[in-house]
């Protein structure tokens, strides 16, 4: 019971936080406008191609984004602050600069349209799972417990998490016809949003788990000064 509740946790924090960052809905929209000139059975091949790539990226972002960081001495509390305000700073983006958003991942996605083998640059890097999905991959690996015990329930559920994600890009993208028409980019837009203020979120409460442990950290580290 106690490893299933570590698990759905950490699986129930990490899903609509890299939901929002990788927005596959939002992205099945211009994944169709640069693949357009393809045939359906490339199309759908390449979808899951990308999702492929995609799923090996956020696991080793998961996985060994926070153990590099540390490697290079940055603490646990140091990664979750800086984390957590690059989740923030995402999620605001998103939230309220979401025209320019939606032009840079145009932008990023467009030489697909030309290459023949555009599976991992640019349709997964960077558009599908850029720099933003990668920071926010290694924002919730620092949010890891301290104690080894929970330390596999803990990945196991990021890991469930990413898996489903590049599954749901999978979907997603090889559906992007029907995506486009049940959606457009309007209804689109307002599902980016509301996704945005999720991972605003999110992000605060990285942030403050890191603050907090910072100051518990200094706190029991200080020195009592005692007046006479």
């Amino acid at each position: 019971m106690f490893l299933l509740g570590g698990v759905a946790g950490s699986f129930l924090v990490a899903l609509p936080a890299l939901f929002s960052i990788v927005n596959p809905l939002g992205g099945a929209l211009i994944f169709h406008e640069v693949t357009v000139g393809r045939g359906y059975a490339e199309r759908v091949r390449l979808a899951w191609r990308v999702a492929f790539y995609s799923a090996i990226v956020l696991l080793a972002a998961l996985w060994v984004g926070a153990s590099i960081m540390s490697f290079f001495g940055v603490s646990i509390e140091a990664l979750r602050i800086a984390g957590g305000m690059v989740v923030v700073a995402a999620g605001w983006e998103m939230l309220y600069n979401s025209q320019v958003s939606e032009d840079r991942k145009q932008q990023q996605a467009a030489p697909a349209a030309e290459r023949a083998d555009a599976a991992f640059f640019p349709l997964t890097m960077p558009f599908t799972t850029g720099p933003g999905s990668i920071s926010v991959a290694i924002a919730l690996s620092a949010n890891r417990p301290t104690t080894t015990t929970e330390l596999v329930p803990f990945f196991a559920g990021l890991s469930g998490a990413a898996i489903v994600i590049a599954l749901t890009v999978g979907v997603c993208y090889a559906s992007a016809d029907r995506v486009v028409a049940l959606l457009g980019p309007a209804r689109a837009r307002v599902l980016t949003r509301l996704a945005a203020f999720l991972l605003l979120c999110i992000g605060v409460q990285i942030f403050l788990t890191g603050a907090q442990s910072a100051i518990a950290t200094a706190l029991s580290t200080a020195p009592f000064v005692r007046v006479p």
